[in-house]
């Protein structure tokens, strides 16, 4: 213990001695920062810099003072960069020192800027402005505030000079952006002094004060917010003030609604008639006022997107009116004409026609510009009246004088496009109103227009024409078809001219690419000639972006020129050399960039699968470089990259390169021009037998697909050998972590065994490799969808292939279907298994399935209670096996089913009910009517027997042929049965009933939806949510025949969401959401009176929640929480089909904003809505983000209480991370940083490890 007490004093003893030695060094170097020679001051302020960076570094109490004041002391140095070292010292010694001596620093520094000496002045601002950034706690924040802001004030007031004033309005500007919400009880003496600067002689002082009152506002109460507003717009009032005070008080006002965002609606009707009045009535030479109005109108459109809807159509009309504004110009706008050459001498002559430096009536219209961009992105169900009344001024405008103002004008209508985009995605042209119906009869006034543009000499002008081509394109794919032709000169003069720019060439094939992708190839035969040669001559281009770009531009030049294999329109012979040769150089060269080699390969795939056939000589040549690429090129890329990226680079950029690779052998085995790989064949194959070994998901999808693709086309060319390494290498795919993946796996196993099935070793290694994953991946729950087709079709091509026997694969099925030691098998597993049951045994033929059925129902007469899992499995086999087979010839099989409706185990009766709905499938004529008389005598069976008459109807409705013989026979009898169930007080049966009459809706709607309209007014609340819901299932995603139909009758349905019984109202609320997913344009037009009501039952209603007494305590019981989360899930669809019909500004608030603060189920799809609102309508969530942090931020706080069960851990968990992709998506909004509120959250997100970890998590989802 001694020893260790000696330790102890010895190291406390070194550790002083060390910082003794430091601040002994520290002395040393402030004595030689007061010598006289600067050389040496300088070198000694750069050291003390290096001592002040290191984290060891700290300064004892008789150092601080010394330290403090010689820093203070170098800030007055002779030597700029003395004083410079000097103030970057600064920025660690707030650090490094106390808080006391920090506040002395800055009174110092204060008094400096204020009083000091004018050479001074501009040093003493940066420090202070150096210790205000380094300031991080919120104790030193307060106290330099305390004495700080005062000291500033008082320089606003008293100084005499201007400069004095701006530096101290900078620093005042600096300090309240970051700490303006610690001193609240100073703000109003602080607003009163900063707004009496709005009137200053000085413009410098003015401009000063506005930003400064800005970064004051977002910490100011409503009160005051609406004093300053107030004091504003009252000056504005003063039609006498001075123009230069009018044009600073306009400045105020839109800075202030930038700052303050939504908060600033309310004062919205006093200003805004202000502005339109000020900018309709300046006088002609007051541009500058009119540019400050449209900019505040721009600020309210994208901050106060709901409180500005009343004044949307008067900025409409003014910044259309403005847009063209030019009172010093003159241009007739007379119509283009088709002379080339003329067109390009007016051009000339208007250039230079009039030059007026001093003129800035170009302020005017890019202001304008901006405002109808504003109103664009902020009003989506505006967006018919914009193509109505902006579009066609827009479109005028191109030829706009001004080039940056016409970049503005490009701009405004790209954002038109894209809007046009976002809000029409997924719809066709629905009639005459429709933003695409409009766009498209404009596309010839746009191209005419565009191609003047083309045809002007400045390079900023052509590439903003073709990204408005490119945008076109996006949105309207096909509208340039008879357009193209007179685009094609400035294609050819974009890639031609030497005086062409890379980002032109660029933007011009992009372009190019877009159209050639999106419109028929015989809209490009007549112009292949002209184009052929600049593409090709650009691919030889020096800079790899435009190579890289020419290249995909190639490969789409060679779908046109051979769209069809079989015959062709045009001539393509001439062409394939040279394009077979520009790409072969760049192939062939390996000392050029990835980019360019992955395009010349996936290019020159396209090119010997197109035209193989006549490149027979060169194939021997060109088939053996892709081959090396495929290899030699990742061996390479390993060597030579390592020195210089990470390994996660490198990683990525090898798994890319193969990936290319195989799909490049994949377009050409899928050719059907058969091309010889004869002397490739067997390197590709090993080669992308390894890639299967890789890790990369994406890279082993391409492998599989390329493989599929090979064994199809040349399967009897590959040896056994490499079949069954293939094989080999499937297997250890296969598995329920990855069903794309298993899927793509099983099908090429399948598509081996069908073209190998002679090969026994190819059998034998299926057997054995394959088949016991299978028989693993079947028993699992998450087994569907395109795995679970794979797997049966795997099933039906084992048995067929001769190697193994069809009782050994039922065998191994049954066996599977066994309960495990862990328990019984899920209930999809057991289906899973039935399925592929049912395909073998009609692959194995009619005797094997014959007797398999026997055998099955062997197993359903066996009464013992202990084969209930047993039993079970029958019934599905006996299910899925009838759909597909008519079982009549197996005497009383319905009978036999029928029985298992009594057995005591509820997913037997289940089965048992699967089974004879689909077993009637099989022969509607035979065992329909028994299921009905069933159902008439059988009472205590109803609800399973009604559960057979709707596999029998749902199978039905898709099938056509099925729909006639239900239809001719069955159907009155049918819905007599059915309707008289609708009052079932048992919800399982109103479910299952309301989808039979969905279903039944789809094969006779005109005899179903009258009679469901009447029962709408049933004065049984039953039979009225039947009905709803009822309607929700005959709306199918599919054209069917009853849309006609409902067309007209949906209205009378989807008003039962005003109904008063709440479970009518969610029926309801299901019905529109089905239809706004699967069929929009049934319920556009009725939008505008259903999202109110719809929008009403996202509300909490008290007469719904209810308090149970549970004698210990009490259960509180919200009955309306199914009806909101609903509600808001239907709300989330709307946003993907109908956004052009929503405002979502009147639905942020306050429904979204109560959603977020609502019970779990309801906070989940409010988080994906405020995501997608912040990706599709970022404007409108931007003008409230202030008050949509608070909720989210409790949401990310909350903690389950400490008795919580998992699943209730689970839960808060699932929802915190739901809340944090809404915040990423948040986080994506340009301006978002502008919330101060928004930005405490994200600085507590990355500083909470636990939630900056799961935020990195999503984010990289």
């Amino acid at each position: 213990m001694a020893t260790l007490d000696a330790w102890v004093a010895l190291a406390v003893e070194y550790f002083k001695r060390v910082s003794e030695m430091a601040n002994l060094n520290i002395t040393n170097i402030l004595e030689k920062m007061t010598g006289k020679d600067k050389d040496y001051r300088y070198m000694a302020t750069s050291d003390l810099l290096s001592e002040l960076n290191k984290e060891s570094f700290k300064a004892d109490q008789d150092l601080e003072p010394k330290l403090t004041s010689t820093v203070l002391q170098q800030l007055e140095d002779a030597s700029g960069d003395v004083s410079g070292l000097a103030v970057k010292c600064l920025a660690p010694l707030v650090k490094k020192v106390g808080e006391d001596k920090v506040v002395d620093m800055t009174n110092k520094l204060c008094d400096k800027l204020i009083n000091g000496k004018d050479q001074h002045r501009d040093t003493a601002s940066i420090a202070v402005k150096t210790i205000v950034a380094e300031v991080t706690t919120t104790s030193l924040a307060e106290k330099i505030l305390l004495s700080l802001a005062p000291k500033l004030i008082e320089g606003v007031n008293t100084a005499k000079g201007a400069e004095i004033k701006c530096e101290c309005l900078d620093i005042l500007g600096d300090v309240l952006h970051r700490f303006g919400n610690l001193i609240t009880k100073d703000h109003e003496y602080m607003l009163t002094a900063l707004l009496s600067q709005l009137g200053s002689n000085q413009a410098s002082v003015r401009k000063k004060s506005i930003s400064c009152i800005a970064s004051l506002a977002p910490s100011l109460s409503d009160d005051l917010l609406a004093k300053a507003t107030l004091q504003v717009v009252q000056l504005l009032k003063n039609r006498n003030a001075k123009s230069e005070i009018t044009r600073t008080n306009i400045q105020m006002i839109g800075s202030l609604s930038r700052s303050v965002g939504y908060r600033f609606g309310p004062h919205l009707a006093e200003t805004v008639p202000l502005l339109i009045s000020y900018c309709t009535n300046a006088s002609e030479n007051d541009e500058e006022l009119r540019e400050y109005s449209l900019q505040a109108l721009e600020s309210f459109m994208l901050r106060c997107p709901r409180d500005i809807s009343p004044y949307c159509e008067g900025i409409l009309n003014l910044a259309l009116e403005y847009v063209s504004y030019d009172p010093n110009f003159t241009d007739s706008m007379e119509e283009d004409t088709d002379d080339e050459g003329q067109e390009e001498d007016d051009d000339d002559e208007s250039a230079n026609e009039y030059t007026d430096d001093e003129d800035a009536s170009w302020k005017v219209r890019r202001a304008s510009a901006k405002c109808l961009s504003a109103i664009i992105v902020s009003r989506p169900e505006m967006l018919s009246k914009m193509y109505l009344e902006a579009c066609p001024k827009l479109i005028e405008r191109f030829r706009e004088r001004e080039e940056n103002v016409k970049m503005d004008i490009f701009n405004t209508f790209i954002e038109l496009l894209r809007q046009t985009g976002n809000v029409t995605k997924g719809q066709g042209d629905i009639d005459e109103s429709s933003p695409r119906w409009l766009l498209k009869q404009e596309v010839p006034k746009v191209v005419k227009s565009i191609n003047r543009q083309l045809r002007e000499k400045s390079i900023k002008t052509k590439v903003g024409a073709f990204s408005v081509l490119k945008e076109l394109v996006v949105v309207l794919p096909d509208c340039l078809a008879d357009h193209f032709g007179s685009l094609v000169p400035g294609i050819e003069k974009a890639l031609n001219d030497k005086s062409s720019t890379s980002n032109l060439k660029i933007e011009a094939l992009v372009f190019t690419r877009l159209v050639m992708a999106s419109h028929s190839p015989s809209v490009f035969h007549p112009y292949i000639q002209a184009l052929s040669a600049p593409i090709l001559s650009a691919i030889g281009d020096r800079y790899y972006k435009v190579t890289a770009e020419a290249l995909r531009v190639c490969g789409e030049l060679v779908r046109v020129l051979r769209p069809n294999l079989e015959a062709s329109s045009v001539d393509f012979r001439p062409y394939i050399g040279p394009i077979y040769n520009a790409i072969l150089g760049r192939l062939a060269n390996q000392d050029q960039d990835q980019e360019v080699k992955e395009c010349a390969i996936s290019c020159m795939s396209l090119v010997v699968s197109t035209f193989g056939d006549g490149l027979q000589r060169e194939l021997p040549a060109c088939l053996p470089i892709l081959v090396d690429r495929m290899g030699n090129e990742i061996t390479r890329l390993t060597a030579v990259k390592a020195k210089y990226f990470s390994y996660t680079l490198i990683c990525i950029i090898l798994v890319n390169r193969a990936r290319i690779h195989a799909n490049a052998f994949s377009v050409i085995a899928n050719s059907p021009l058969r091309i010889d790989l004869s002397c490739v064949l067997d390197h590709v194959v090993s080669e992308l037998t390894a890639f299967l070994r890789k890790a990369n998901r994406a890279l082993r999808q391409a492998t599989l697909g390329t493989l599929n693709s090979l064994v199809v086309t040349y399967g009897g060319q590959i040896g056994s050998s490499s079949y069954e390494t293939i094989i080999a290498e499937l297997s250890t795919l296969i598995s329920d972590m990855d069903l794309h993946m298993t899927a793509l796996a099983l099908e090429l196993c399948c598509t081996i065994m069908v073209d190998r099935k002679s090969i026994q070793n190819v059998g034998l290694a299926v057997r054995n490799k394959v088949l016991p994953q299978a028989l693993i991946l079947i028993r699992s729950a998450l087994l569907q969808g395109q795995a679970l087709q794979a797997l049966q079709k795997f099933f039906a091509s084992l048995v067929q292939s001769a190697n193994t026997s069809f009782d050994a694969l039922l065998d191994s099925l049954i066996s599977a279907a066994k309960p495990s030691q862990s328990g019984s098998l899920a209930k999809q597993a057991l289906s899973s298994i039935a399925k592929c049951v049912a395909v073998l045994c009609l692959a194995a033929g009619d005797q094997k399935c014959a007797s398999t059925i026997e055998m099955l129902k062997g197993i359903l007469k066996d009464d013992s209670a202990t084969n209930s899992a047993k039993q079970h499995m029958a019934l599905l086999c006996l299910g899925e096996i009838g759909r597909r087979k008519d079982l009549s010839n197996h005497v009383q099989i319905e009978n036999i089913v029928i029985e298992s409706f009594q057995s005591p185990f509820e997913e037997i009766k289940s089965a048992a009910s699967y089974a004879l709905g689909n077993i009637a499938v099989g022969n509607l004529s035979k065992y329909l009517p028994f299921i009905l008389d069933q159902i008439d005598n059988q009472q205590k069976k109803q609800y399973l027997l009604l559960h057979s008459l709707k596999e029998v109807i749902v199978r039905q409705s898709v099938d056509h042929t099925g729909q006639s013989a239900l239809q001719e026979s069955y159907i009155e009898k049918i819905l007599a049965l059915l309707f008289n169930h609708c009052e079932s007080e048992e919800e399982g049966v109103r479910n299952v009933v309301a989808e039979c009459l969905g279903k039944i809706a789809l094969i006779e709607p005109k005899k179903l939806v009258p009679a469901l309209k009447v029962r709408t007014s049933s004065p049984a609340a039953n039979t009225r949510a039947t009905v709803a819901i009822a309607i929700k299932y005959s709306i199918v995603e599919r054209p069917e025949k009853i849309d006609e139909i409902m067309y007209s009758e949906i209205s009378t349905f989807l008003m039962l969401i005003k109904d008063s019984d709440r479970h009518v109202r969610r029926a309801a609320v299901l019905a529109l959401s089905t239809a706004a997913h699967n069929k929009p344009n049934l319920i556009k037009d009725l939008l505008p009176e259903l999202l109110p009501l719809l929008y009403d039952q996202t509300v909490i209603k008290q007469e719904l929640v209810r308090t149970v007494d549970l004698g210990p305590f009490k259960h509180v019981v919200d009955d309306g929480l199914e009806l909101r989360k609903a509600a808001f899930e239907c709300v989330d669809t709307l946003l993907d089909s109908c956004l052009d019909q929503v405002n979502p500004s009147s639905f942020i608030l306050p429904f979204l904003l109560s959603g977020l603060a609502d019970h779990y189920d309801v906070k989940m799809p409010c988080h994906l809505i405020l995501s997608k609102l912040a990706d599709k309508c970022p404007s409108a969530v931007l003008a409230v983000l202030d008050s949509i942090v608070e909720p989210i931020e409790k949401t990310i706080s909350h903690k389950p209480k400490g008795d919580a069960v998992k699943q209730e851990v689970d839960r808060n968990e699932d929802m915190i991370r739901s809340a944090l992709r809404a915040i990423s998506s948040l986080g994506r909004i340009s301006g978002c940083d502008y919330s101060l509120r928004f930005k405490n959250l994200m600085n507590k997100i990355v500083s909470t490890p636990a939630l900056a970890e799961k935020y990195n998590s999503v984010r990289s989802e």
